[in-house]
């Protein structure tokens, strides 16, 4: 296995729905994203994760994390972890964009349910260990 370097705006981009992300690092651990969202960016569902955490790192602005039915409001500097079959979603109520890390591990086919979906492919999440509440 080779390292992995990227420096700022480096990475593999995928864009769409009121939101650019970069592909900082992939490997069977981890993926390893960079997420840049506008305000009002409604983020995923409710869902959850059988096999991998979720985590989350806000770099600038603020995002509205609902973490097992509790809301939080998560401005720079916060981490929100999420452990496995633990049900969450995400979004930007504003004011104003947002950017933030996201790592999944182990990477169980996140990054490949978010190319699918870049080239406009229908897929079912479940194969790619989300499962949608």
């Amino acid at each position: 296995m080779k390292a992995t370097v990227n420096g700022p705006g480096e990475g593999e981009r995928l864009e769409g729905g009121h939101r650019s992300l970069l592909v900082k690092g992939l490997s069977s651990e981890l993926d390893f994203l960079e997420y840049d969202v506008g305000q009002g960016y409604e983020g995923p569902g409710p869902h959850y994760h059988e096999r991998h955490a979720d985590s989350f790192y806000v770099l600038e602005g603020e995002l509205e994390f609902t973490v097992d039915g509790e809301k939080v409001r998560a401005g720079p500097g916060t981490f929100v972890l999420v452990p496995p079959r633990v049900v969450h979603s995400f979004t930007n109520p504003g004011p104003g964009g947002a950017r933030f890390l996201n790592v999944h591990a182990p990477e169980t086919g996140f990054v490949a349910l978010l190319r699918a979906r870049a080239r406009g492919e229908e897929v079912d999440p479940a194969d790619y260990d989300v499962h949608d509440v």
